[in-house]
């Protein structure tokens, strides 16, 4: 078995997480995922502006793999990535910060 845990394609894991993902089966659910998916994971935890909601991020986190989630629900996707360009709506509310 691998002694590290995966990355995302632009952010790495952070200790938190990576302590949730302690036992093999999360490891191995985990380590199923796409980079992208991994990353949409990562950004969105670290996206978190309070701690409680960080929390929140991460309990959802291990829920969602353990029912083979892929991806985060309703997460418009990471705005860090240099392999596509943004979508409008990233541009405008997380990027520029306009009003809805």
């Amino acid at each position: 078995m691998k002694s590290t845990i995966s990355n995302g394609l632009v952010h790495n894991i952070p200790n938190d997480l990576a302590q949730l993902l302690a036992d093999k089966a999360m490891i191995k659910q985990w380590e199923s995922l796409t980079p992208i998916g991994r990353n949409e994971f990562i950004c969105w935890i670290e996206d978190a502006k309070q701690e409680k909601t960080r929390i929140k991020r991460l309990t959802r986190t291990i829920d969602d793999l353990n029912e083979g989630k892929k991806r985060p629900c309703c997460w418009p996707g990471c705005i860090h990535r240099t392999d596509k360009k943004p979508s409008k709506w990233q541009q405008d509310v997380l990027i520029d910060k306009k009003a809805k």
